[in-house]
């Protein structure tokens, strides 16, 4: 009986497995699913990243460069020079240096980083003032009247020879380039404002733009960006400048060490306090059978004079007697200061000159410690004799 109920077990849990697998079977189904990381380290580093890439698809020599230290090795002819990153450490020396490496023939794009100041009549961007080329806030230009409708007016707009539409660039449209010297050749707008410009310079050829983040890793492949990089660059070996200067080793350190490095300053902090040197023995603590109650008076008056001073001290006897006088004697307060003296003489049986003396103002000047002592005794023999 109980082997024939141990098969009939097995039987059951075998047609349910049978049930539930043949159930899978009919109801599951295999997919591929994508899961999007985001950037990879190195692009969330170098924000140019997918336009280097771009260039050598398309055949081009393209290196990065965290300084302007490369342009020593870089030979003018056939080679371009991208300065993409922030130019606000680049030196005067610097700047010169770039451009007369452009006047031997390179390729020079640089991105205007200041707008013009009539006050000062400078920009303050080494490269701009030197070609003479301004910036300007698009929003401070006159509308520009249109012969007909602009669908992209955000737009910059490229027109090539023997081609029917123009190709689309997504700069920034709040900003403007402007020529006074007429020296450029080729440009490119907008609906109402300029946001490239190339001019010969010397030997070599120098491109301006208002901005570069349309070649940033997440512009590059909207509208022709990516195709207008290449045009800029074609037939030379590209080098990508991220930085105009290196940053020194403690901005390094402390960019990507901070705990470490305030860890350290704490422990020399730290260091510095035990091994200091002390100035003389340390004082021991005071005795116990030393603080008494007299040395505890003693150095609550010394503290009041030293705080408060004689005349607040004095001031301070001299009301205290007045006021024990108001209660001996009702109507006290009415009485002028000669009968008050009298008053006060009667009840406490001091000459009247005395108490004269006493109770005048305390006098501007410090008195003497003998004199404050006689002036502050005889104060006491009157409030208490009251």
């Amino acid at each position: 009986m109980n082997r024939r109920r141990a098969w009939l077990v097995a039987v059951l849990v075998l047609v349910a497995l049978a049930a539930v697998g043949f159930y899978l079977a009919r109801h599951l189904h295999p997919y591929d699913e994508t899961v999007d990381h985001g950037p990879s380290p190195e692009a969330r580093a170098n924000p140019w990243l997918a336009a280097e890439t771009f260039l050598r698809q398309r055949g081009l020599k393209a290196d990065m460069a965290n300084g302007l230290e490369v342009l020593q090795h870089l030979p003018g002819q056939g080679q371009s020079l991208l300065l993409l990153g922030d130019r606000a450490t680049m030196s005067a020396r610097q700047a010169e240096d770039v451009l007369a490496w452009v006047r031997g023939g390179g390729r020079l794009l640089f991105v205007a980083e200041a707008l013009w100041d009539d006050d000062k009549a400078m920009s303050g961007d080494l490269l701009l003032d030197r070609l003479q080329l301004r910036q300007f806030l698009a929003a401070d230009l006159p509308a520009l009247p249109q012969l007909k409708p602009d669908p992209y007016p955000q737009l910059t707009k490229l027109y090539l020879e023997n081609e029917q539409a123009p190709a689309y660039f997504s700069f920034d449209p709040d900003f403007h380039l402007e020529d006074p010297a007429n020296k450029a050749q080729s440009w490119a707008n907008s609906s109402n404002a300029t946001h490239l410009m190339q001019l010969r310079y010397g030997e070599g050829l120098i491109t301006v733009v208002t901005d570069a983040d349309l070649w940033t890793n997440a512009a590059i492949r909207r509208y022709d960006n990516a195709w207008l990089l290449w045009y800029l660059n074609q037939g030379t070996d590209v080098t990508l400048v991220f930085r105009s200067a290196r940053d020194s080793l403690a901005t390094l350190l402390w960019r990507h060490y901070p705990q470490a490095l305030a860890s350290l300053a704490l422990l020399l902090v730290l260091g510095a306090w035990h091994f200091a040197l002390r100035h003389g023995p340390l004082t021991p603590p005071p005795a116990l059978a030393r603080r008494q109650l007299r040395e505890h008076l003693r150095a609550t008056a010394a503290f009041l004079l030293r705080n408060a001073g004689q005349d607040r001290l004095l001031r301070a006897l001299q009301q205290d007697i007045l006021r024990r006088a108001r209660r001996r004697h009702p109507g006290f307060e009415r009485l002028a200061v000669a009968e008050q003296w009298q008053v006060l003489s009667r009840l406490t049986r001091q000459p009247t000159a005395a108490i004269g003396q006493a109770l005048r103002p305390p006098l501007k000047q410090r008195l003497g410690a003998a004199e404050f002592s006689r002036q502050v005794a005889h104060l006491q023999t009157l409030r208490n004799a009251l």
